[in-house]
């Protein structure tokens, strides 16, 4: 839908991007293969100095008081640390006033509003294209608060961030467009016709509250972010207090393109606190507030979804991933796929694969029945062939996100036989980051109080079965109760695959089939692969398909008669 006051400057912005909507718009459609932006940190791909010149903004942002405007605030923060061991020193303004940040957060919804899905889509485009002319600071952002290997943090971060918010956008101006703005009603008479003219304008529901977290502080916030504003709604961003500075330059890049497009730059704010000031639960209940996104943990998402009663709340929550092992064409293949999914960013992820049922009396592989003990065996050399030289381990594990994780690291070990052992990895470059392999514990399927909650971080269950049928029943009754993100079947047997399938579908959790090659269980593909389901405890929606942006708007009409 255009309606007719689409402010003149944003719409000149949707033409330039228009080419790339349109793809996007396409992808979503297909579930084809399509990424708008590069997921390389070559300089044959960005140039040679951009490396170089994004390290270098970076770098000029610690210790200073980052440029910003909050309404309402006084004084300021400095939360954050690295995870490779050193302060960032960066002061963000203390929001404080929320009386003050409500009222400046609604004072532009109007033109806003009245900018239409057009005009709003325009500036968003634009805000995603200039947030790619600084990828390479974002990665350096991302790196440095979420403990990310650089790479991982250019590609997550940066590149894959940026497609996820474009998948929003897509699927939000699909949705907005539905319906036409104007239309013609004309209803048969016996003396002449009945004719009206009918305006539908799409209203956005209020303010939208983003409540970003530490691990992944742009690929989780973007999609909300974006899905929010692009519907007509003003975003409040509130950051996790250790990842705050890669939101930051969202934020300000947000204000900068609404302001050059004539739009109150107030209608995206950052809402920096100290950890003990509760900002997200003062905010979340506000009656102006509408739509909260959050990702964490389940306590808090689960008070959100309890008490933001006034609001729409997307929650992405812990669950636990399941991996149903039943015999493999590869074995070799399978132990260094699995090795990897737990490796990589130290299984700091919500996708990342933690219990592995394996039967009792072994897998079939195409070298014979490996018992669970060799399956263990098997994965832990797997682990041993990435992660045994330090410089290269440190590329794919990066670094510890807090001490948290580290305390859960330790105490696995206590709950089960240790099947493989985790080591600590010196950093070649930063000497006091924290950085560990992944450990494998061996349980039983009668240890449920152990592996029915998620550990999160470089852990990982082999959970003995009396048998494949008792690994779906506990992965199908498991999920359906406390969720997963992602789940995983090898097996040689069509028809163990199509039980998994039909578990999968009765827990609602997105199902991965023998992964042997370059794909693994703990990535997704934007436009392709639907982050969640919104149909297990794990999350309540989905990234990011329809139902994700159209309950953020409203359509409103007008009717008169001709």
């Amino acid at each position: 839908m255009t309606e007719t006051t689409t402010h003149p400057s944003a719409a000149s912005l949707l033409d330039r991007h228009r080419a790339r909507l349109d793809a996007a718009v396409a992808a979503c459609a297909s579930r084809e293969y399509y990424s708008a932006f590069d997921e390389s940190p070559s300089p044959r791909v960005y140039g040679e100095t951009a490396a170089a010149e994004g390290k270098a903004a970076f770098e000029a942002r610690l210790g200073t008081a980052f440029p910003l405007e909050t309404p309402g605030a006084a004084g300021t923060v400095a939360t954050e640390r690295s995870p490779y061991g050193f302060d960032l020193g960066v002061s963000y303004p203390r929001a404080v006033d929320v009386d003050a940040l409500m009222a400046a957060a609604r004072a532009g919804i109007r033109p806003w509003r009245d900018a239409g899905p057009d005009g709003r889509t325009g500036v968003c485009l634009e805000i995603l294209d200039r947030l790619h002319a600084r990828i390479f600071e974002l990665a350096g952002a991302v790196q440095h608060t979420s403990g990310q290997a650089f790479v991982m943090a250019f590609q997550a971060g940066g590149a894959h961030a940026l497609d996820r918010a474009l998948e929003a956008l897509a699927y939000a101006w699909t949705e907005m467009t539905r319906t036409p703005a104007t239309a013609i009603w004309e209803k048969p008479g016996r003396g002449g016709p009945l004719r009206m003219e009918k305006t539908f304008t799409v209203v956005p529901r209020g303010v939208a509250l983003v409540i970003g977290c530490n691990t992944f502080p742009t690929w989780n916030s973007w999609p909300g972010l974006f899905a929010s504003l692009v519907t007509g709604n003003p975003v409040v961003v509130k950051p996790h207090p250790a990842a705050v500075l890669p939101l930051a330059i969202t934020v300000q890049v947000c204000r900068e393109v609404l302001a050059d497009a004539g739009f109150d730059p107030d209608l995206v704010t950052l809402a920096a606190e100290e950890p003990d000031d509760h900002l997200a639960a003062a905010l979340a209940v506000r009656p102006e507030v509408r739509l909260v996104d959050f990702t964490g943990g389940n306590a808090f998402g689960d008070w959100l979804e309890a008490n933001a009663r006034q609001a729409v709340v997307f929650t992405e929550k812990a669950g636990v991933n399941t991996v149903v092992v039943d015999s493999t064409s590869d074995f070799a293949a399978m132990c260094q796929n699995l090795a990897f999914s737990f490796a990589l960013y130290s299984g700091q992820m919500c996708t990342a694969p933690q219990n592995v049922y394996v039967p009792a009396a072994g897998v079939a592989t195409e070298d014979g029945v490996r018992s669970p003990a060799e399956v263990g065996a098997g994965i832990g050399a797997a682990l041993d062939r990435l992660l045994g030289d330090d410089a290269r381990a440190v590329e794919l594990l990066g670094g510890i996100v807090n001490e948290p994780v580290v305390r859960r690291l330790e105490a696995a070990g206590r709950r089960g036989a240790v099947l493989v052992a985790s080591r600590t990895v010196r950093h070649p470059t930063y000497d006091d980051a924290t950085v560990r392999t992944p450990t494998i514990v061996g349980l039983t399927a009668a240890d449920a109080d152990v592996y029915e909650s998620e550990c999160f971080g470089p852990v990982a269950y082999l959970i003995e079965t009396a048998g494949t049928d008792e690994s779906v029943a506990l992965f199908r009754d498991t999920v359906q109760r406390h969720g997963a993100m992602t789940a995983a079947v090898y097996s040689t047997s069509p028809e163990v695959v199509d039980q998994v399938r039909e578990a999968a579908l009765d827990a609602g959790v997105a199902l991965s089939e023998n992964l042997l090659g370059g794909v693994f269980v703990n990535q997704s593909a934007a436009f392709s692969d639907f982050h969640g389901t919104g149909a297990n405890p794990a999350a309540n929606a989905a990234y990011t398909d329809g139902a994700y942006v159209a309950s953020r708007f409203r359509v409103v009409q007008s009717r008169r008669h001709i």
